[in-house]
């Protein structure tokens, strides 16, 4: 259920290593995520260029339960954002792991994604 190639926070991000542009990871939200949101109407993201620092809000997701804050899983500066998402916000619910991408960060430690959990010490965490 949790792609094993990918890092995750307890904030339920997901990132891949490596993302589209060079020395970037992509960022989105875990299937758990979406579940607990429901139909997301909204997407609000960090804009291209702008620097994020890990653990702090970057972004919203609004659905019809609630806004939810989107957290920075690694420090850097932004480099893409799925602007598809301002059309078809549901691309997160459909498909969190492709399409429903959120954004892109060169991190500027790239070690900061190694000290993330795997997919094994997410679920861990969701158990609890």
């Amino acid at each position: 259920m949790y792609p094993e190639d990918l890092k995750y926070t307890v904030e339920h991000e997901w990132v891949r290593r490596p993302g589209e542009h060079e020395g970037s990871v992509r960022i989105g939200i875990t299937e758990y995520a979406q579940d607990a949101l429901g139909d997301i109407v909204y997407v609000s993201l960090p804009e291209v260029g702008e620097t994020v620092a890990a653990g702090s809000t970057c972004g919203e997701l609004e659905s019809t339960k609630s806004v939810s804050d989107i957290y920075a899983p690694v420090s850097g500066e932004v480099v893409a954002r799925n602007d598809a998402l301002d059309a078809t916000p549901e691309l997160v619910n459909s498909d969190p792991y492709g399409g429903g991408w959120l954004f892109e960060v060169v991190p500027t430690d790239a070690g900061e994604v190694d000290g993330l959990l795997d997919a094994a010490a997410y679920q861990g965490t969701l158990a609890g």
